[in-house]
């Protein structure tokens, strides 16, 4: 099938490229030029496993092509992917500003048959507000009688980063929201490729489908706030949350999936998703009261290593040094929104601390945006040189190499053999036997 790709970031070139893999033709559009030129030339923007291979071998056979002409895309596909960014209003609603702009643009160049998708992440009732705004547009140019049918589905992405490529190649399932049933036969014959082996392509109407992408990030979340409450509660009674989590994952109606204790969860989805959620009930005149607490949660344990390094050296830190271990909100990305890093970083440097940091892929990230106005971090070029002279280790990112560190070189080159793990990576015994001290989340 032709397909037009209209946004190249994390879901629009993961999703296009993968497409193209299959043997569609994919026309990708983007009006950051610079971008665009870019991708052209094999630089991707983001950094995710597998991907960079895909797009340069499909560039290469012409299946996957890039351009900032949205009038190209429109005029020679079959079906149109509106996968821009949503990103999250003052009041926590998404922003659809660039969703319809979109839009409009499609009315305007429209001239045949044509299925646009919803992929970007879309509160209940968009694709109506998609449908409106490309119906306006084409009356106005052919008046009250269009000479061709189009129609507007949905199709959410449940990629995690880190393992989008797989995820998409291999996807759990395939959520697609339509009205019409020429349109799903289309998008389930578009996806068969994907999902050959096991049927998993879920068929629903489209309000259901938006809401099915906000529920599934919003329980996702709630598991995680839900496990690092009861990490505080068990660090008050003298409790292991380690061993908590092992005694309710086994039970299979739980399950070990998004129950590790930790300093909060961040990225692109999980944040601007529930707070989207939580507006979606209000402007509906329903209190989510635990939707809400999911996002309190959160935002009080992303402060956690920062209050155990209080209660350890006290609330003046000048002169004290901080080796960070993982700047990304989570591993295998070099994503930061949102990330418990920043956090924890900002606050230390504001109670006076220095900050020598490491992250595998996200230190440019940092550098150039995320902590680009913080002077009293350094970055290192390997973990361990982020000791010399630190008072502490954070561990904040649970990168692989992180794992197996060389626990005798991180005691003989930190000032004081202390050790705060925010994601409780490290084996407690082994540490005491080494002589450092030990702090993890959930554990007195």
């Amino acid at each position: 099938m032709k397909l037009g790709m209209i946004g190249t970031g994390y879901v629009g070139l993961v999703t296009g490229t993968c497409f193209a893999e299959m043997g569609n033709d994919v026309l990708c559009v983007d009006v950051d030029k610079k971008k665009i030129d870019n991708l052209k030339n094999g630089i991707i923007p983001i950094y995710e496993p597998g991907l960079e291979r895909l797009v340069k071998k499909n560039h290469k056979k012409g299946t996957l092509k890039f351009t900032t002409n949205i009038e190209e895309a429109v005029k020679n596909s079959q079906i149109i992917f509106i996968a821009v960014g949503t990103p999250q209003s003052e009041d926590g609603s998404a922003d659809l500003q660039y969703v319809l702009e979109v839009a409009e643009e499609i009315g305007m160049y429209m001239e045949h048959e044509l299925i646009v998708v919803d992929k970007s992440t879309v509160p209940v009732g968009t694709a109506d507000k998609v449908r409106k705004t490309i119906e306006n547009k084409l009356r106005e140019r052919f008046g009250k009688n269009i000479p061709f049918e189009f129609d507007v589905v949905s199709n959410p992405e449940f990629l995690k980063e880190g393992d989008a490529v797989s995820d998409f190649m291999k996807p759990d399932r395939v959520v697609v929201g339509a009205d019409k049933e020429k349109s799903m036969s289309i998008m389930k014959e578009l996806y068969r490729p994907f999902t050959m082996n096991h049927e998993r392509f879920i068929a629903m109407d489209v309000k259901s489908a938006e809401m099915t992408k906000y529920t599934a990030n919003a329980m996702l979340a709630a598991k995680i706030s839900f496990m690092n409450e009861i990490a505080n509660i068990c660090e008050l009674v003298g409790a292991d949350v380690n061993m908590v989590r092992i005694g309710i994952g086994s039970d299979k109606r739980i399950g070990y999936h998004f129950i590790y204790p930790g300093i909060g969860w961040g990225g692109s989805c999980f944040p601007k998703d529930v707070k989207a959620l939580e507006k979606i009930a209000l402007d509906n005149g329903y209190e989510p009261k635990i939707i809400k607490a999911v996002s309190d949660v959160n935002d009080r344990q992303k402060l956690k290593l920062v209050e155990k390094i209080i209660a350890k050296f006290g609330t003046d830190l000048k002169n004290r040094t901080f080796a960070v271990w993982g700047l990304a909100f989570k591993p295998q990305t070099d994503d930061m929104r949102e990330a418990p890093s920043i956090t924890t970083i900002r606050k230390l440097v504001e109670l006076g601390a220095n900050i020598k940091a490491y992250d595998p892929e996200a230190m440019d990230n940092a550098k150039n945006f995320w902590l680009n106005d913080v002077d009293s971090v350094e970055y290192c070029s390997n973990k361990y040189d982020t000791l010399d002279n630190s008072d502490a280790l954070l561990l904040v990112t649970e990168w692989k190499e992180f794992r197996s560190p060389d626990f005798c070189e991180i005691k003989q080159r930190l000032k004081n053999p202390v050790i705060f793990d925010g994601r409780n990576q490290y084996n407690k015994h082994l540490l005491d036997d080494f002589g450092f001290e030990y702090y993890q989340i959930g554990v007195k």
